[in-house]
């Protein structure tokens, strides 16, 4: 029976750390307490040297200096300053009265503030509540299906676990020992199609059941003309001059510039367009000049500010003008400088917002530590072997690996948040990624993918329990209509969100199938041909005072002299004979499958 325990202690180990979560411990002071037991176990059976728990204070130390990691409180504090400055509202109400008089555009409306909001604050609950309390209510009163309505809130919410600056990516991109700006990059285009993704459900819906997402009707309309138009003629001119200034104005910055890259260029197109959609309105209100329409202005004045922040924290990290940390240092300043030109910015506002991002970083900092003491105890009882040797044993190879992580993250997903997930599941498998040569980046968006389920699954799925908080349990009247509303139930709430759990499934099969959805971040890295190196020696000597530049070289007419003799100054440098095999071939292309694997 000993033997058993000391040669099964690390699968012993692993499943103990299981079931304490699963029994609701917190889980820092879980992984803290089960390393540490099985430390002093192994010690006890010789498994394991005692100098090494005196790592431990290096490693503590090692987490509170990790740069990375300050990104964490500077994106939650610039998240939680724009959720309590009303930007939610008015964006919301904005974008709802633009889509509105179409079938489902209230529900397309959720989507893209879902999406706004989470560039900008990568917070999921505070886009779930607010979402919940503004936009549930007029969804409810016009008649839309709950269980659509329900889900395509939650949804949309939990958009801020994969569209950067999100917290999910951070942290990934930290254990997995990447950077933070690749991983943007990477999670970009499977962000923006998943929200199209959902755009599209909603569509679909409302071509199969129109009475499930009305259109807002006439009365409704609060930025329509006094005539009975819309005024998206003026809205749509706007956009055609910015766009054409944006188009030819970014010509000049990219003809000025080798090599620039994709992502830049967006982000440049985008920061030009924006300016000059955001001088005309201002010319047009300051001169009273009447070109734009009530519908018009009020797109431009309250969709462009948030822009402005995107490429604040974004902009700057994609074109390299600063590093993630120093984008959230900057997107926290730029969210106060928005809070006070809106008039919303108080002292305690900014007292809650700073308190709650206090105690979240402090929770991740907990957990790391706790994450620090288990790991250092499993590997010193080589559990990482153990995983090791049962992940790459498995049929299939790496497709096989990636399939069962896949299946593996979404049942615990179940159970345990993405926090516990990033710092216990990404640590045992990124080691083994890595040796099957699988591309880190990529592996870390599909991880953020598939984790984003966690916030979906009934019945642990935070994203619905903040839902349930906020949506009506009773019957109510309503204020507007004076009509009576039905709440809504649980069971709405739970299947509303299948639909949408499925398609977060479909996406994270498109990202393996199609790996150029990620790989496009190092498609513009410029690499260097081993064969096309050259290496010359010039005069660097000078003269002997007899004038005869090769005598420095100890004689000879030839420079190379002073390597030995022979005619190749390379040689010296170990460059290869003329006989060695040829530089290896061209990575795969990036919309390979195979490209992840290499």
């Amino acid at each position: 029976m000993e033997m058993f325990f000391i040669d099964n202690l690390a699968p012993i180990m692993f499943f103990n750390l299981v079931v304490f979560l699963l029994l609701g411990f917190p889980v820092a002071f879980t992984l803290a307490a089960i390393g540490i037991l099985y430390g002093l176990i192994a010690i006890q059976f010789g498994l394991m040297q005692p100098a090494l728990f005196q790592a431990l204070p290096n490693r503590v130390f090692g987490i509170i200096a990790n740069d990375t990691l300050l990104a964490v409180p500077f994106f939650t504090l610039m998240g939680l300053i724009l959720e309590r400055s009303g930007m939610a509202e008015d964006l919301l109400e904005t974008v709802g009265q633009l889509f509105g008089p179409i079938r489902g555009g209230l529900a397309i409306a959720v989507v893209v503030v879902g999406a706004m909001l989470a560039a900008t604050t990568g917070v999921v609950s505070a886009s779930v509540i607010s979402m919940g309390l503004i936009s549930l209510p007029i969804m409810l009163r016009y008649g839309y299906d709950r269980r659509l309505a329900t889900g395509v809130i939650a949804a949309s919410g939990t958009l801020s676990q994969i569209v950067p600056p999100s917290l999910v990516l951070i942290i990934l991109a930290d254990q997995l020992g990447r950077s933070i700006g690749d991983m943007y990059r990477g999670a970009m285009v499977p962000g923006l199609v998943l929200a199209l993704s959902y755009i599209s459900y909603v569509g679909i819906m409302c071509l199969i059941k129109p009475s499930s997402a009305p259109a807002l009707p006439k009365e409704a309309r609060i930025y329509d003309r006094p005539d009975g138009t819309r005024g998206l003629k003026s809205l749509g001119v706007l956009t055609v001059i910015s766009s054409a200034v944006a188009y030819f104005g970014s010509e000049y910055y990219f003809r000025t510039h080798d090599a620039v890259p994709v992502d830049e260029r967006v982000v440049i197109v985008l920061l030009v367009w924006g300016v000059t959609s955001w001088i005309i309105a201002l010319a047009n209100r300051a001169l009273r000049l009447g070109w734009l329409s009530p519908i018009a202005e009020r797109v431009t004045f309250v969709m462009i500010p948030p822009l402005f922040l995107i490429f604040l924290v974004l902009g700057t990290i994609f074109i390299g003008v600063a590093t993630p940390t120093e984008g959230g240092a900057m997107g926290a300043v730029g969210a106060l400088i928005m809070a006070v030109s809106r008039g919303k910015f108080t002292w305690k506002l900014l007292r809650q917002a700073m308190d709650t991002t206090t105690k979240l970083s402090c929770f991740v900092v907990f957990i790391l530590v706790g994450s620090t003491v288990f790991t250092l105890s499993f590997r010193g009882i080589n559990g990482d072997l153990w995983v090791e040797h049962l992940l790459i044993g498995m049929p299939g190879g790496e497709w096989g690996f990636i399939i069962f992580v896949s299946i593996l993250i979404f049942v615990l997903a179940f159970f345990l948040d993405f926090f516990e997930l990033a710092f216990i599941i990404v640590p045992l498998v990124g080691p083994v990624a890595d040796k099957l040569g699988i591309d880190l980046i990529w592996f870390g968006v599909l991880l953020a993918v598939n984790m984003q389920t966690s916030f979906m699954h009934p019945p642990f799925g935070f994203a619905l329990f903040f839902l349930r908080s906020v949506a009506p349990r009773e019957d109510y009247t309503d204020k507007i209509t004076g009509k009576t509303v039905a709440g809504v139930t649980t069971g709405q709430i739970y299947w509303g969100s299948v639909p949408f759990i499925f398609i977060q499934l479909a996406m994270v099969v498109a990202v393996m199938v199609f790996p150029g959805m990620v790989m496009h971040y190092k498609a513009d890295v410029q690499t260097v041909d081993p064969s096309t190196i050259e290496f010359g020696v010039g005069n660097v000597y000078g003269t002997d005072s007899y004038g005869d530049p090769a005598s420095s070289f100890g004689g000879g007419s030839d420079p190379a002299s002073m390597f030995g003799g022979g005619g190749d100054p390379a040689d010296a440098f170990g460059a290869p004979p003329a006989d060695a095999p040829a530089a290896p071939a061209a990575a795969a292309p990036a919309d390979d499958p195979a490209a992840a694997f290499r």
